[in-house]
């Protein structure tokens, strides 16, 4: 890890601001999936453990201004009964009687911000702000990769009012699998994108056509390649505007030796609300059927590639995941993946979605909790997160 982290702090005595990605889904005022709580728990136990206390801070949805149904209180409820101890909620994330109740906090105590995007000077990355929120706490410790890509006050600009600035261990976790994939994969290192639109992953596509040894493509997005080979796509989801960019991908690919596998069958129907596809090969899908699922010969294609692979990163269902007709593409994906001899990481809500559904999530080497800051990692691009943390000693 070239980030410090929160196994190097001395935290005896100290008050943590600890910055989660709490923003879990609510029903009839409760916690519905608690998947991202239960991923913070070594890290807040681990400083409970160092004798610390934890000031914990997240945002929850997108509210405007201070909305009670996105309030942190189911939350903290939730994360007392995971911890077996009481999680106080603070009235606001910054004022006076924050800050009072953030003083008297005592070693292996916790104290739960309320959701940071009351204030829309969260989201502005306002100095003044995050130095309110820095005085709530003698060092800093960032959990919370899924939000790193987002400049916001309590990922960036409170690193200027307050350090050392730490990765926590999930953090740390997310960083270092990334890292396996872009800075010194084992060969062959096999991409799948999936999902539905090329224009959504256009630059990575770019970005691992320099690094990968095989790009699999699937979903909506494979179809605007496929167009770009003169393929007749019918209805399906094409980007027409973005032909000319797949073209040059291909190309990219081709002079590069990137083996880039696109479907050759699939499931074709009249509409989304089909209750079944009709198998056809992806050189001739009939003007008036649209694509939704890849068919067998392709799960057959793509996973004799993952057959080869040592390293997998995946992002993005094979087809429309989300009506049973068509999940089946996805899920076999899934399964291949899980069989290949190889590190894998996936990433996305439909991803982890599929990998639960096939029974193989205890198979998938690494299953990051992030969506957009998995993505734009695997881009390339610095996320403000991470870059905010200090370096390693």
């Amino acid at each position: 890890m070239p980030k410090l982290t929160i196994e190097q702090l001395e935290l005896a005595g100290k008050r943590v601001f600890l910055r989660a990605d709490l923003n879990t889904p609510l029903a009839g005022g409760q916690v519905s999936d608690d998947t991202r709580l239960r991923a913070v728990l070594p890290t807040i136990r681990f400083a409970l453990k160092a004798g610390a206390a934890v000031v914990l801070a997240s945002h929850l949805g997108r509210p405007k201004g201070r909305a009670p149904e996105f309030s942190m209180r189911p939350i903290a409820e939730r994360l007392g009964a995971l911890l077996g101890q009481p999680v106080e909620l603070a009235p606001d994330c910054v004022g006076p009687e924050t800050a009072a109740r953030a003083q008297a906090l005592r070693p292996g105590e916790i104290l739960l911000l309320e959701n940071l995007r009351f204030h829309p000077e969260e989201e502005k990355n306002d100095d003044a702000f995050a130095a309110e929120l820095a005085a709530l706490a003698d060092c800093y410790v960032n959990d919370a990769f899924a939000a790193a890509h987002r400049a916001h006050a309590s990922i960036d600009a409170i690193t200027r009012h307050l350090r050392p600035a730490a990765a926590g261990l999930l953090m740390q976790q997310e960083l270092s699998a990334l890292a396996r994939i872009l800075e010194a994969p084992a060969r062959p290192l096999v991409a799948i994108l999936g999902g539905a639109k090329v224009s959504d992953k256009l630059a990575l596509v770019a970005h691992l056509l320099a690094r990968v040894d095989a790009l699999v493509i699937g979903g909506g997005m494979a179809f605007t390649f496929l167009l770009a080979l003169g393929h007749a796509v019918g209805r399906s989801l094409v980007e027409s505007d973005r032909v000319e960019t797949a073209r040059t991908a291909l190309d990219t690919a081709r002079r590069g030796g990137v083996r880039l596998v696109l479907p050759v069958d699939v499931l074709a129907a009249s509409g989304l609300d089909s209750e079944s596809g009709r198998l056809v090969g992806v050189r001739g899908i009939p003007a008036d059927l649209m694509a939704l699922d890849i068919g067998p010969r392709t799960v057959e294609a793509f996973a004799a590639e993952l057959r080869t692979a040592r390293t997998i990163a995946w992002n993005g269902p094979m087809g429309v995941f989300e009506r049973a007709p068509f999940a089946g593409g996805t899920v076999a994906i899934a399964r291949a993946v899980a069989a290949a001899p190889a590190f894998s990481v996936i990433g996305g809500g439909d991803t982890i979605a599929a990998v639960a559904q096939a029974g193989v999530t205890d198979r998938i080497g690494y299953i990051s909790t992030a969506g957009g800051a998995f993505l734009e990692y695997l881009e390339g691009r610095r996320l403000p997160g991470v870059e905010a943390l200090a370096e390693a000693a």
